[in-house]
């Protein structure tokens, strides 16, 4: 696979199960306010993620489509890619995140846009032209 292919595919997982960031938790430099499990669209949380005591983990078999993500750490976890949380920074009323990203083929650096919402749901944006975004709700801690 190639690394602009690598690329698309880990921003469309992204773009499906990705997340955003509390504006305090950015500031201080943490990720607390963050950690956990979160689901976009109609599907349930416990159709995508099982609870073992220890920690929530995907599903198996694992839904590679399943718009869903993890943050556990600097780490955030898709259906798809690991990637470890490089960066996070105000930008406006969003915040911007690097990430390193890996898949069983590649790695390569992705930047995501996110917000938190008002109701504790997170938004991902494509871009900064992007007024609409994707919202995730918060499925575990």
């Amino acid at each position: 696979m190639r690394v602009e292919s690598l690329v698309v595919t880990i921003s469309l997982s992204l773009g499906l199960a990705a997340s955003a960031f509390v504006p305090s938790a950015v500031a201080q430099g943490g990720l607390s306010n963050i950690q956990g499990a979160w689901l976009s669209g109609g599907a349930d949380c416990a159709e995508v993620y099982s609870s073992n005591g220890k920690g929530v983990s995907f599903k198996k078999p694992v839904d590679i489509f399943a718009p869903a993500f993890i943050i556990v750490g600097n780490r955030l976890r898709t259906p798809q890619a690991t990637c470890q949380i490089k960066s996070a920074k105000p930008s406006g009323s969003r915040h911007l995140l690097l990430l390193n990203c890996s898949n069983a083929v590649s790695g390569s650096e992705v930047r995501i846009l996110m917000a938190r919402e008002a109701d504790g749901s997170l938004r991902r944006y494509f871009n900064e032209e992007d007024s609409i975004g994707t919202e995730y709700k918060h499925c575990s801690k």
